[in-house]
């Protein structure tokens, strides 16, 4: 009570402190997209290792590389063709960044010339440049020269495309889907509270308040990634979450406010009450949130690490704002937070105890009556949800899921049109030989040719490239002589003791197939592929990412979920003094998150609606790291409801309320704040479906359900039922039975409880 106190007397310091964070963080935020990564590592893994062994110890200009595929204009095989393909490969090579090309101008070979004349070209990037950076001034380049070449040629067009600009443009049209999400949730939620409180001016400040969460965070996300690697997934977290979090933190201040100014407290003394109130629920809801972000730290991946430290600095940051500088707004707007009301007359006092709140509590003691009834009828339907999620396939999904207007997806589309989309989806073979074996010595030579023929035969396979391919049979030393560095330097490390194989792999089964391709390339014996005793194999390219992504993924779910499980239960024991309340909320939110992955397999793998939502058809798979921020996420937002509930309900015990009515006063109490905090989260998350991302499409969906089903079914039928069915054992071990007050206090609030039920 004094600290709620002193932030409402000492508001003006708090204003002043809060507009000098403003003034530091928000020019920052204007230009944070510069300041973060959109590639991802994954350190120590195979897919890593392959990567540093091409950057490290081989000369070529390939070891890293993206794709320039050229379309609408002649085949290369005639005159005109040659020339515009020339021109674009010298522009290209003008770029500082460039290693150097390949293309059917270096090699007649069929393999770079599809049956409508589209053709591509290999760009090799050199080392020390960014992918990020090198790839805008090229995109510059590429763009300026098409527009030049459709004055000969109306439909030309040049896309790049590869692993690093496919992951580029996924990150940045995620990025887009959240700033136009912000803008089509904002005016939404306004119209949404200003039908909750009746008056524009309560509605605003839960909106200022989401709005300036997400500016402050991305603000500070600028500075963090000036010292550590951030990925623009941050983007995302902090728009979803400032949104969701500023708002209902806001909205439960908010009303506590106005229902204190009900009862006829002075502006100061209503604020204080509703930061001292309404405050240890928000601290005690934004612990449990940051909890599951925690968690997330210990994945060995820097998009979600990136997540994480977005969601743990928009939670502090929303927190912060609501138990500090609105406090202090709402004391010194006292009367004014009621101007722009919607509707003449009744004012607060008469609405808060109006047919809404008379419904409430017709429900709650509907549920203290009859809990075994309630649990029965709303958990069979959410058990049956729940058995579906078991289906829930976490995997890469195969198939076109890309965005449709993304340039690197058009470009990839269009090697599928000429059959070489496995050129991106290349596995990457590095062949490690034993000490005094070297890649063009015969030993070595047939260990390559011999792995090489192998792949080959696999039907998985398209084209195995390597320098027994290229040069076919053992080679003579004329042969050698002749070889060109470039090719040399492609596939043998500058010691010899290193061989790349490329291994194309069939359209058809780009995704899965070789991804199966480098599972067993790693669990063989490499002398027995080989030939050679000694021999060693790294494997990398995008197929094998994709698997240490999910392994990645996978290896450290089981490690997140006990510790956000684990730090759930701590930070609510001891919050509320008590065991049983926090293992029910822990039960409870994991309904809620396998509930919400019911739907997705639902929705998502079995094709159920999935056209309403943008999708051409079901998934085969859902990306591996969806399960795990949903249920990080779902986690700590469940919490927040549960700790608005169970607040109020543990706030009538200290008032002298037996348990069925501390149940009944708790769910009257919140039941209008919950579900209309939870309408505006589900409206926030529903606004990341209709973006063109999958993997966000996937998450704003589960999130969104997972919230509707909380705060309907879960949160305000089967916790109140819980609740009744244990009674005074709620709050074991701490004290069993409040002191009741005097009776002068209690009656009063006791019978007119028991009026509105009867």
């Amino acid at each position: 009570m004094v600290s709620a106190r002193l932030v409402v007397r000492r508001r003006r310091l708090l204003f002043a402190a809060w507009a000098a964070a403003a003034a530091l963080l928000l020019p920052l935020a204007a230009g944070v997209e510069r300041t973060l990564q959109t590639g991802v590592r994954i350190p120590g893994s195979g897919s890593d290792r392959a990567d540093d062994l091409l950057a490290t110890r081989f000369a070529s200009p390939f070891a890293r590389y993206a794709v320039l595929v050229l379309r609408g204009l002649p085949a290369p095989s005639t005159g005109a063709g040659r020339e515009a393909l020339a021109r674009v490969i010298a522009a290209v090579r003008a770029d500082r960044a460039v290693a150097g090309t390949f293309s059917v101008l270096d090699a007649p070979d069929t393999l770079f010339v599809g049956e409508r004349g589209s053709t591509f070209v290999v760009v090799g990037l050199r080392r020390g440049h960014a992918m990020d950076a090198a790839l805008v001034r090229l995109r510059a380049r590429t763009a300026a020269l098409a527009g030049e070449l459709r004055a000969r040629h109306a439909r030309a067009e040049l896309l790049w495309t590869g692993a690093g600009p496919l992951t580029a443009d996924l990150r940045e049209t995620s990025a887009a889907d959240a700033g136009r999400a912000e803008r089509r949730v904002l005016p939404l939620t306004l119209a949404l509270l200003a039908v909750v409180f009746g008056a524009l001016a309560a509605a605003s400040l839960p909106v200022a308040a989401g709005a300036l969460a997400i500016s402050l965070t991305l603000g500070a996300a600028a500075l963090l990634a000036r010292v550590m690697p951030l990925s623009v997934l941050v983007l995302n977290v902090a728009t979803m979450l400032g949104l969701g979090l500023g708002v209902d933190y806001a909205l439960l201040l908010v009303s506590r406010f106005r229902e204190a100014r009900g009862r006829g407290l002075s502006p100061d003394d209503a604020a204080v009450e509703a930061a001292s109130e309404a405050g240890h629920s928000i601290l005690l809801s934004g612990v449990a949130v940051m909890v599951g972000f925690a968690a997330l730290l210990a994945v060995p991946l820097t998009d979600l690490r990136s997540m994480a430290v977005g969601g743990l600095l928009v939670t502090a940051v929303s927190v912060l704002l609501a138990t500090t500088l609105l406090p202090g707004v709402l004391a010194a707007l006292g009367p004014r937070v009621e101007l722009g009301r919607l509707r003449p007359g009744g004012g607060w006092r008469r609405r808060e105890r109006g047919a809404r709140s008379d419904r409430w509590e017709w429900w709650s003691r509907h549920v203290v009556r009859r809990p075994l009834v309630v649990l029965a009828a709303a958990g069979l339907p959410v058990a049956l949800l729940v058995q579906q999620g078991l289906r829930l396939e976490t995997r890469m999904p195969s198939g076109d899921w890309l965005p449709p207007e993304m340039e690197s997806a058009r470009g990839l589309r269009e090697l599928g049109a000429m059959r070489r989309g496995g050129i991106v989806q290349a596995v990457r073979v590095v062949v490690e030989l034993p000490p005094g074996v070297t890649a063009l010595s015969p030993r070595g030579w047939r260990a390559v040719d011999s792995l090489g023929r192998r792949l080959s035969r696999d039907p998985r396979v398209a084209r195995v490239r390597s320098l027994p391919a290229v040069l076919g049979g053992a080679p003579s030393p004329l042969d050698l002589a002749l070889l060109p560095a470039a090719t040399r330097e492609t596939f043998t490390s500058t010691d010899g003791r290193l061989a790349l194989l490329e291994v194309m792999p069939r359209d058809a089964d780009a995704t899965s197939g070789s991804m199966a391709l480098v599972r067993e390339l790693r669990a063989a014996d490499p002398g027995a592929l080989t030939g050679l005793a000694g021999a060693r194999l790294t494997v990398g390219g995008l197929p094998a990412f994709n698997v240490d992504y999910e392994a990645a993924v996978k290896g450290a779910a089981p490690r997140v979920l006990g510790l956000v499980v684990a730090g759930t239960l701590l930070a609510l024991s001891l919050g509320f003094r008590s065991l049983l309340v926090p293992l029910k909320a822990v039960a409870l939110n994991l309904l809620s998150v396998g509930a919400a992955f019911g739907a997705v397999v639902l929705v998502f793998q079995d094709g159920h609606g999935a056209h309403w939502l943008g999708l051409a058809g079901p998934l085969d798979g859902i990306f591996p790291a969806v399960p795990l921020l949903v249920f990080c996420v779902v986690f700590g937002l469940s919490m927040d409801y549960e700790v608005f509930l169970v607040s109020r309900v543990a706030e009538a015990r200290r008032r002298g309320m037996g348990e069925a009515d501390a149940v009944v006063e708790g769910v009257r109490r919140t039941g209008g704040v919950i579900t209309s905090a939870a309408l505006v989260m589900a409206v926030v998350f529903a606004a990341f479906v209709a973006g063109d991302f999958v993997l966000m499409k996937i998450l704003g969906f589960a999130l969104a359900v997972a919230v509707v089903i909380d705060v309907t079914v879960v949160r305000l039928a089967l916790g109140p039922a819980l609740l009744a069915v244990a009674g005074r054992w709620n709050w074991w071990p701490g004290v069993r039975q409040a002191a009741r007050p005097p009776a002068t206090v209690a009656a009063p609030v006791v019978a007119s409880a028991g009026e509105s039920a009867g």
